[in-house]
């Protein structure tokens, strides 16, 4: 069996016709869920792109594998999905976008080079990378945000599009008026069709790219293979190419979800938040009127290339190989709560869609059907090592394996589920006079109540989302709950506690060792020699071979 991991960047839980969105169809997403599973209670472990992604990649939580911030480097020697999926006998593969900033300084001084085989998967987050493109190559006076060669402006250039960053004037610009670019990062234009042919814009060249991945595969008889297929949208720049970009009007956005009372004395991280540029772009109605229907396009040209991918599987007989899972890094805010982007713990930043297509027949009794499981980023590389058939390394993997709910058991199951954020470079930090080990937020939800813990002395967040789904009333800013605090924290403090840095022992190889030493010599604190078997003295017991001492 072959693994398709598709992951799309900031995409919401709830912006998918399957998860109930009152006007966005996506019949291939919910082609998916028909046939598989949709877990409607799955958690990123970070709301900020590069630290969410090194934990679907690593099966580790924020705080073990501590890549916290984008450009925080993965650091060399923990392994990734690749690593864990080559000891099962399977390839791993990118297609697309990984956000993985490569430990450069550790490479250097294990003597690794970036040509090499393993350095090669070193730098690319343990993947071979049939193509890589991380997306976002805005540049300015200091050059370019993303360091690396962009294979598709490369595409772009081939095609006749005329410009040393063809990504930024035509995918993600439009024309104005008075013919001159309108550019994507600006909100005002995000009602314009980009400048682009459709099928020359990310999402069909990444869909491409992944069905010439396939097809060499199935030609050359390589496998079975796992391919992360990355796609950059439906993240900002918010402009989308026709026919998508007219799809959806201002009658499709729905009503912000936010309150007055948020804005009356808010834990001190959520108010700084609030006060950031994209906080208040977003606050302005003008400016969701414009850019969340061009989020939607962008959701549905994701869909329908989704649905090319469907069909060439079909088409060439490999959907009954294919395992099939749909994920996102984090979701956006889009307005909600007052906040644009991502960042904090409100469902539609920290909740993502996760549909997880499993073709054997172990897994039919559970195609079509949701499974509301406290389910984590991090469980994806324990269920692809679980579906390949290898051994979970679970003094190593801190997520749990999907295969058990896929097959319809019940199996023991987490009672929280865990998100980590690390604000240390950003001006909300500098504004709250906070140090960088100060500025980390935690999330603890147990499936009804949501704690936010802050570092840094000040005061946490909790919701009631059974009698309080949409997280407008924080209870910490009220008396009481105390006994929901001590039960939140002491969530928290367990988890705190876990084994996470013991890698390179499980616990068969522990149990193993108890009681060897003794075999080979080593027997500390007797008194007599009785405290253990005769044989274990033999090689110090008998006559004396030299004598150096007086009688």
């Amino acid at each position: 069996m072959n693994i398709l991991f598709i992951m799309y960047d900031q995409l919401r839980f709830d912006y998918l016709s399957c998860a109930g969105h009152p006007y966005l169809e996506t019949p291939n997403f919910d082609r998916v869920a028909a046939q598989g599973v949709r877990f409607t209670n799955a958690y990123a472990q970070s709301t900020i792109c590069g630290a969410s992604r090194m934990s679907f990649y690593t099966g580790r939580y924020v705080s073990s594998h501590g890549a916290a911030w984008n450009g925080f480097p993965l650091r060399v020697g923990e392994q990734t999905l690749g690593d864990h999926l080559r000891k099962a006998g399977m390839e791993c593969w990118l297609i697309g976008k990984t956000h993985m900033k490569a430990d450069a300084e550790g490479m250097a001084r294990l003597g690794l080079v970036p040509d090499s085989e393993i350095g090669a998967r070193q730098a690319e987050c343990g993947f071979d990378a049939w193509i890589r493109d991380d997306g976002l190559w805005g540049s300015g006076p200091d050059g370019f945000y993303d360091e690396k060669r962009s294979p598709y402006n490369e595409y772009l250039k081939d095609k006749g599009y005329d410009s040393e960053n063809p990504w930024a004037d035509f995918a993600n610009a439009g024309i104005d008026n008075e013919g001159n670019k309108a550019t994507g990062w600006m909100f005002d234009n995000a009602d314009k069709p980009s400048n682009i042919r459709e099928e020359d814009s990310e999402t069909p060249w990444l869909t491409r790219q992944t069905i010439d991945f396939m097809d060499q595969s199935r030609d050359t008889g390589k496998g079975p293979w796992c391919a992360h297929v990355s796609f950059i949208k439906p993240h900002w720049p918010y402009i989308v190419p026709a026919p998508y970009h007219n799809m959806f009007g201002e009658q499709h956005v729905p009503a912000p979800v936010r309150d007055d009372a948020e804005q009356v004395n808010p834990q001190p991280v959520f108010g700084a938040y609030m006060q950031n540029k994209i906080a208040t772009a977003f606050q302005s109605e003008d400016v969701r009127k414009k850019v969340i229907p061009a989020y939607m396009g962008l959701i549905k040209q994701c869909d329908d290339q989704l649905g090319i991918l469907l069909d060439h599987l079909e088409d060439t007989d490999q959907l009954k190989d294919t395992m099939i899972v749909l994920t996102s890094d984090h979701g956006d805010y889009l307005g909600d709560h007052w906040l644009g982007e991502k960042d904090l713990f409100h469902d539609p930043s920290v909740k993502i869609p996760m549909i997880v297509f499993d073709p054997r027949k172990e897994a039919d009794a559970t195609r079509g059907s949701t499974n509301d499981a406290l389910v984590e980023a991090i469980d994806l590389v324990p269920t692809f090592v679980d579906a390949a058939g290898g051994r979970v390394a679970k003094n190593i993997l801190e997520g749990r394996s999907l295969i058990p709910l896929l097959n319809g058991e019940t199996p023991e199951w987490r009672e929280v589920a865990i998100s980590e954020f690390d604000y240390s470079p950003t001006p909300q930090g500098v504004k709250l006079g906070l140090e960088p080990n100060d500025c980390r937020l935690f999330m603890v939800f147990d499936g009804r109540y949501k704690l936010m813990h802050a570092m840094g002395g000040l005061r946490p967040m909790l919701f009631d989302l059974q009698e309080d789904p949409d997280e407008l009333n924080d209870l910490a800013k009220g008396e009481g709950h105390d006994d929901i605090f001590e039960m939140m924290y002491a969530h928290l403090a367990h988890w705190g506690r876990r084994n996470a840095q013991r890698v390179t022992k499980t616990d068969e190889d522990i149990i193993n060792m108890r009681g060897k030493s003794l075999c080979k010599g080593i027997l500390p604190f007797m008194v007599d020699g009785s405290e253990v078997p005769e044989a274990l003295l033999e090689k110090y017991s008998g006559p004396a071979t030299q004598r150096y001492v007086e009688d």
